[in-house]
């Protein structure tokens, strides 16, 4: 049994990452409004992603997820067999699982998450010998 935990300098570091686009997208906002102000744009969306971060944190940060022999199960009843697994792939320091039936779950903030697709498709390996 492998546990896929969230790691918190890897939010931290998409949490830096959403703050530059967020003020980014709140100064080119009110430019485009014609707001002689736009630097306050930049202060909103550093305050809007902080907030959204500092409320979020306790509830991501407990979000694992656990390889047995069969498959992954998440929080919230999640789950994937293994041999259900149709494709994995990198979504911005989370792991994407796309399921045979289409269903989409994502193992989040990994430090590394080629490392997270290697040891789950060694398990897909396992199983299938």
């Amino acid at each position: 049994m492998i546990e896929f935990k969230p790691d918190m300098s890897t939010y931290i570091r998409a949490h830096a990452v959403m703050t530059l686009f967020a003020m980014a997208a709140g100064m080119v906002i009110l430019w485009v409004l014609g707001n002689p102000h736009i630097w306050t744009g930049a202060i909103g969306g550093l305050a809007a992603v902080a907030l959204r971060g500092w409320y979020m944190a306790d509830e991501v940060m407990d979000e694992v997820w656990v390889l047995n022999r069969t498959g992954l199960k998440g929080p919230y009843e999640r789950q994937a067999n293994l041999d259900d697994i149709a494709k994995l792939r990198i979504i911005a320091g989370s792991v994407q699982i796309v399921t045979k039936s289409g269903l989409k779950h994502l193992i989040k903030y990994q430090p590394d998450p080629k490392a997270v697709i290697d040891t789950i498709n060694a398990a897909r390996q396992k199983q299938a010998a």
